[in-house]
């Protein structure tokens, strides 16, 4: 193992767990002493043991492709990554700072529009995003809160500033696997966590089901909850399935709903209807109610918007939510915490340029081979470009876009996205790395303790997405107090 490490290579790029080429940062060389110190053979047993793991506990997700829908083995790497805590602790702070002011935001367009009527953020950019939903006008959701599951993805670039690239707030998935990461993780290296003072994250399922208690009906003191999912064909079945199981939720599809003539919604039992308070949804706005959105649904539950509407269910996250969700909005996130919480934001934005506005959208025209540039409601890394990587036919097939509609896009640099040591077939190499940390709200906050580390598998790629060839990574949150030593 001693020759891998000394063959390993960051180049030019922030590496997670190493200082240089050959030193480990303070908070990781416990675990990286540890590896090097492994024969070879047993570490590739380990990561034999890893997939068996995988496959035993039936750990999937789907690729949709043109071949059909096909179920996968989840992608893992076993060379997990580290954030010292009190890098985290920051960390944390700022995403608390900016999921409330997001919250309070979505509150307000649907309210009292101050945002809007105070010149902060343009009219024109609220009503055309896809996410805004006029139905929620005059909502007033439990604790003010519409988006109660957040997950906000995260970047380093090379200087080692952490950045927000985005935030998931409509239905954003990805939590099960960081807790199966671990799983895994601790039955084929569990000497490691003696080691190292290492974050629990396998409360997450106990604070999820508080959070959903809180949204409950005041005159409900113990909620049925219930995960409303889309069915065992959605690329997040495993999720949904796994979730409901260990946060004490009944998994439903919309089929087993109903609302009753008194506008309260009832699943079917075989004893008959039961009500249920409290819906944790897996499906998008466009397919939960087929009275209010689209007709030719058959996920969602004909009349639930009527019952959320009269406080007689909550609904996480609530309708509506995903107007937040928009890439241009999320331009003005910081603007949104100075204005409504007079603080100055905590982590910072990718620099953004609004295509809107002509002349930042020259400054892309002129650039573009040098850009990544990003729809207004695509995810999932599908509908962008990423200058760099991209043909010079693909770089004016979004030249055209651009000019054509300007208000649908925004722009930004190609970050030198920060790298960890993967393991890559018969050696370890840097691979670059986001990080999708789960912020709860309800009556109280909650942040998972590092979240699922994405792992671009490919060499070069800066696409991260399981449903792109992405793998994952183990996230530790280190307690470095003890170390000494700052790099």
């Amino acid at each position: 193992m001693m020759q891998l490490w000394r063959d390993y290579d960051p180049g030019e790029f922030y590496d997670e767990l190493m200082y240089d080429q050959h030193q480990p940062r303070h908070f990781s060389y416990k675990l990286l002493d540890y590896l090097k110190s492994m024969r070879k053979e047993a570490f590739a047993q380990r990561i034999v043991d890893s997939e068996l793991e995988i496959l035993e506990r039936g750990i999937t997700f789907t690729v949709y492709s043109d071949a059909g829908n096909i179920d996968r083995a989840w992608p893992f790497d076993i060379i997990p990554r580290i954030i010292p805590k009190g890098e985290w602790d920051c960390t944390e702070k700022g995403l608390v700072q900016r999921i409330r002011a997001l919250n309070m935001f979505i509150n307000d367009i649907y309210n009292d529009g101050n945002i809007i009527r105070d010149g902060l953020i343009p009219e024109d950019v609220v009503l055309q995003s896809k996410g805004y939903r006029p139905q929620c006008k005059g909502m007033q959701p439990a604790h003010g809160i519409w988006a109660h599951i957040c997950g906000s993805d995260l970047v380093r670039d090379d200087s080692g500033t952490m950045y927000v690239l985005e935030d998931n707030l409509r239905v954003p998935s990805g939590v099960a696997y960081m807790l199966e990461n671990r799983k895994t993780t601790k039955r084929v290296l569990p000497e490691l966590f003696k080691l190292l003072h290492i974050s629990p994250v396998n409360d997450y399922p106990s604070h999820l089901s508080a959070m959903l208690a809180s949204l409950a009906p005041d005159d409900v003191s113990h909620p049925k909850m219930v995960l409303l999912t889309p069915g065992i064909y959605n690329s997040a079945y495993f999720e949904h399935a796994a979730l409901a199981q260990q946060a004490g939720l009944i998994l439903l599809e919309g089929a087993d709903l109903t609302v009753g003539n008194d506008g309260y919604v009832y699943m079917k039992t075989i004893h008959g209807l039961e009500r249920v308070d409290v819906i944790y949804r897996r499906i998008d706005d466009d397919f939960i109610d087929p009275l209010v959105f689209r007709e030719d649904s058959t996920l969602g539950i004909p009349g639930i918007m009527q019952a959320w509407r009269e406080g007689k269910v909550a609904i996480a996250n609530a309708p509506g939510c995903g107007v937040a969700d928009d890439k241009v909005i999320y331009a003005y996130v910081p603007a949104m915490i100075r204005y409504y919480l007079n603080e100055e934001p905590l982590l910072p934005n990718v620099p953004t340029w609004m295509c809107r506005d002509p002349h930042q959208l020259q400054h892309v025209l002129d650039n573009l081979p040098d850009l990544v540039v990003k729809p207004a409601n695509e995810s999932g890394g599908y509908g962008m470009l990423v200058g760099p990587h991209s043909s010079e036919e693909k770089i004016e097939e979004f030249r055209q876009l651009l000019i054509a509609d300007p208000n649908n896009y925004i722009a930004q640099p190609t970050l030198k996205l920060s790298v960890s040591p993967t393991s890559c077939g018969d050696h370890i190499a840097p691979r670059h790395v986001d990080l999708r940390p789960f912020i709860l709200s309800g009556k109280n906050n909650y942040v998972t303790p590092g979240g699922l580390t994405r792992v671009a598998l490919v060499k070069g790629s800066l696409v991260v997405n399981s449903s792109q060839g992405g793998g994952s990574k183990d996230t530790w949150i280190v307690d470095d107090s003890h170390f000494g030593g700052l790099n």
